[in-house]
């Protein structure tokens, strides 16, 4: 460990490992540490939760469970997209496989309903009146037919100045489909993006259908045994590319010479640095609360009603219905994802926390699972570094959000990649140096 790196990571979450993975790529000598004897950090799967493994047995269960978007050029779960696939060009992956989740719901009043992306399925969904849909109709094919670069498809919006709320009005669309538009389909956790240019907005609704065109059920992919195998994932092509890693190393201080990070010292020795990426939990003194997630892992022997019996679904419960400035989030998976013991299903609830009852904030979720054999409540504190390590050159990623979709994370690996290189994540760049190693054909 006695030697010079030029970027030394603490702890294996998803977004340390993604960010190892691509320094490695480029060039970078990495040196990839983790307290932990298991890899993921707080996105790890847990094989098994004690007291889970004491009750059924065979489980892995994801501490923070997220969705990926299966296709798209326009959202940034699409980076996350394109690694996996860059993981797969390796055949570090041989074994990273994905099933389509099954539904993706949204609640009103106090029911919830499947997210109606396409113009036929407006026509048929229950969630609006027979006027209603007609007008949302309308306003999914205006987004369909819209290309940012073609001002004949603008249809008299202005995509760098309308904003969202005014696009809605042009469509006459009541509040209830602005709600599931904005919070179902282009997934925004707050309604700020109403006042801002729609262009954005358009076209994270257009990723949504194009991904449900792609696989039907849903646009959502998750990985067979969990999301634990993404952060492995990303360690093997990081030691491909020369990466070291050393789980179950104790971290005993953070060496700073004038300012900025020049090592780690761990059992006595220190391994030299330029650059260190961490999870907030290794330097408490440069971060800072940001709010709290409540999560609750429900065990349930069925699947969720009104759901078609699907196997995994996503329900997203917009803010507005159940009067919160943020919205509540189910994900849930089962056995047929290798990730529980027959017949059984997990259901995973969370949201930001706003008041001083947290689980009585999520009850309108919990009565949608009903009945419920077991479930594991837990609170998080949300952190962000206090800095952006332009001075010491000390990254560190944000605690992983309430949210079921990698959007957040992703803008996360992006912003730290940028301030640590001083330029934007080039995927293509990426790609011909993986061509490099692995040659045009490999891939």
């Amino acid at each position: 460990m006695d030697e010079e790196y030029d970027v030394i990571v603490l702890g294996t979450g998803l977004t340390e490992c993604i960010l190892s993975g691509i320094m490695s790529v480029n060039g970078k000598k990495v040196l990839h540490m983790d307290r932990n004897p298991y890899y993921g950090g707080e996105s790890s799967s847990i094989t098994p939760l004690e007291e889970l493994y004491k009750r059924f047995g065979d489980w892995n269960v994801d501490l923070i469970p997220k969705f990926l978007m299966a296709n798209g050029q326009f959202s940034d779960s699409f980076l996350v997209c394109q690694l996996v696939k860059m993981l797969l060009y390796t055949e570090v992956t041989r074994y990273l496989d994905f099933k389509v989740v099954e539904g993706s719901f949204v609640y009103k009043g106090g029911k919830i309903y499947k997210v109606p992306s396409t113009e036929t399925e407006a026509l048929a969904s229950n969630l609006m009146g027979m006027f209603e849909k007609r007008r949302f109709r309308k306003f999914l094919v205006f987004v369909a037919n819209f290309d940012e670069n073609d001002p004949k498809t603008f249809e008299g919006v202005d995509p760098k100045v309308t904003t969202m709320r005014d696009v809605y009005k042009k469509f006459d669309l009541g509040q209830d489909v602005i709600d599931f538009t904005g919070h179902a389909l282009a997934l925004y956790r707050t309604d700020d993006y109403l006042d801002v240019p729609c262009l954005e907005t358009i076209n994270r609704i257009k990723l949504y259908s194009e991904s449900l065109a792609r696989y039907g059920k849903s646009p959502y992919l998750y990985p067979l045994y969990g999301l634990g195998e993404l952060p492995q994932g990303f360690a093997r092509l990081s030691a491909i590319y020369g990466g070291t890693y050393m789980l179950n190393k104790p971290v005993e201080e953070i060496v700073m010479e004038d300012g900025h990070v020049v090592g780690v010292k761990s059992e006595g020795e220190v391994a030299r640095c330029k650059q260190l990426i961490c999870d907030p939990s290794y330097i408490q003194d440069r971060v800072r609360k940001a709010g709290q997630v409540i999560r609750v892992i429900c065990i349930l022997s069925h699947p969720i009603k009104n759901t078609n019996d699907a196997n995994s679904c996503q329900i997203i419960i917009p803010q507005n219905q159940v009067n919160r400035k943020s919205d509540i989030y189910v994900c849930m998976i089962s056995y047929a994802h290798n990730v529980a013991a027959q017949g059984k299903y997990i259901a995973i609830v969370s949201t930001t926390v706003e008041t001083s009852e947290p689980e009585a904030e999520i009850e309108p979720a919990l009565e949608l699972l009903e009945p419920i054999d077991q479930k594991f409540v837990s609170l998080s504190d949300l952190y962000e570094p206090t800095d952006d390590g332009t001075e010491s050159q000390i990254f560190a990623s944000s605690a992983y959000d309430a949210t079921t979709h990698f959007e957040t994370t992703c803008n996360d690996i992006k912003d730290i990649y940028k301030r640590m290189t001083g330029s934007d994540f080039d995927f293509e760049n990426m790609k011909r140096k993986q061509n490099d190693v692995f040659g045009e054909d490999e891939q």
